[in-house]
């Protein structure tokens, strides 16, 4: 087999012909951290690097800066950490002594490049051995070609953590805006009147769920049904994650309906019991899961379904709900009390207004969402290219 120009086969593949390859033990030294209890700890600016990443800080550093440490522990067995500064390394990981003469920045994007979950020696309780990994084989290119794959990555990694950033403030600002909006302490421009409250077996009525079903009829689907977690997971039910349930013809059961309100009936902690959902779609035939009702708006009601959703899963909402769960090991939700829930509401054409203010800012974040996930996507694919010289930047 002829090799493609400028390339030579080794034993982890094909590299460049001016790449070598060495076990890890010849590319870094590694070391155990060392312990540091709460009670031994003294205020300072020293960050303490654990498995997890910086973990608070200490007043004295045992390790000079750049540094790269490696979760050897626990839950976050395997995972890779950069620290600018002088610092101390915790036990929890493997901390690098040596560069030898190595990027320290190219050597932190290298072993995150490994799946170190392969050279678990602790069983049920990961860890990680340095003696066990020593002998993996690394591609590695000069020093200039270190640098320079370092700094494409670390680019990328500025861009991703800025957006990171700018998700927070944006989230942070809307979190103030439903503080704000749905308790009428701010008014969007143009509205003045005051707010009234009404009962929600004032606005509309309820309906059960699926009736009657086996666990077969869910295995044989033929219409699709709202999911309970679709329920609990989105203001808006996400219409891509339909279940199939087995639906004969001319059988009594529940549709439902655009702009009905779902609500889960139980829940095993009371915080939980009572998230909505609105159906935002128009579906030909839809049903609704046995663990959850539907709630569907009387024509007069002048009542927004989105601005009702954003109320009730809001912390004012919540905290409704989780007076009335009824239980000890689980906790059910009985129509009664629903119906007794009293919400503060402006005119309609308010809550449209609030309902799509917040829509909006959701709107813009996921879309900042998209955009930083496109990144880091963009990112493993360098990772890939370039650890490997398959994509060469000198």
């Amino acid at each position: 087999m002829e090799l493609p120009k400028g390339y030579k086969l080794t034993d982890v593949g094909l590299v460049p012909k001016d790449w070598e390859v060495k076990k890890l033990s010849d590319f870094v030294s590694l070391r155990r951290g060392h312990d540091l209890t709460e009670s031994e700890r003294t205020l300072g600016n020293i960050p303490v690097m654990s498995a997890a990443g910086q973990y608070g800080f200490h007043n004295i550093a045992i390790a000079k800066g750049p540094g790269v440490v490696v979760g050897r522990s626990g839950a976050s067995f395997g995972q890779v950490h950069f620290c600018e500064s002088d610092y101390w390394p915790h036990n929890t990981a493997l901390y690098v002594t040596d560069f030898h003469n190595n990027c320290p920045r190219f050597v932190y994007y290298r072993l995150k490049n490994i799946n170190f979950s392969r050279y678990n020696t602790g069983g049920a309780q990961p860890s990680l051995n340095r003696n066990f990994i020593s002998s993996i084989l690394i591609q590695l290119p000069e020093f200039d070609e270190q640098q320079a794959i370092a700094g494409a990555l670390s680019d990328i990694d500025t861009l991703t953590t800025t957006l990171d950033q700018l998700i927070t403030k944006k989230r942070n600002i809307k979190q103030g805006a439903i503080q704000q909006l749905l308790t009428a302490q701010t008014r969007l421009a143009g509205f003045t009147d005051k707010w009234d409250k009404r009962r929600l077996g004032e606005i509309g009525n309820t309906y059960i769920g699926l009736s009657g079903k086996s666990k077969r009829d869910f295995e044989d689907g033929n219409l699709p049904y709202i999911t309970f977690l679709n329920v609990m997971n989105n203001k808006a039910i996400n219409i891509n994650m339909f279940g199939l349930v087995r639906i004969k013809p001319n059988e009594r059961q529940n549709r439902v309906l655009k702009n009905d309100i779902l609500f889960n009936t139980s829940s095993e902690t009371p915080e939980e019991i009572g998230m909505c959902s609105v159906l935002l779609s128009d579906i030909e035939e839809l049903y609704l899961n046995s663990f959850c009702f539907g709630f569907r708006l009387t024509k007069n009601s002048n009542a927004h379904p989105l601005f009702l959703v954003y109320y009730l899963r809001s912390s004012f909402g919540r905290q409704l709900f989780y007076s009335l769960g009824q239980g000890a090991t689980r906790y059910n939700l009985s129509k009664r009390n629903f119906n007794n829930i009293e919400i503060p509401f402006p005119a309609f054409a308010e809550q449209e207004a609030i309902a799509r203010t917040l829509n909006d800012m959701e709107a813009e974040i996921e879309k900042i969402e998209q955009q930083r996930d496109k990144y880091k996507a963009i990112k493993q694919g360098m990772m890939q290219e370039l650890l490997t010289g398959k994509t060469r930047l000198i």
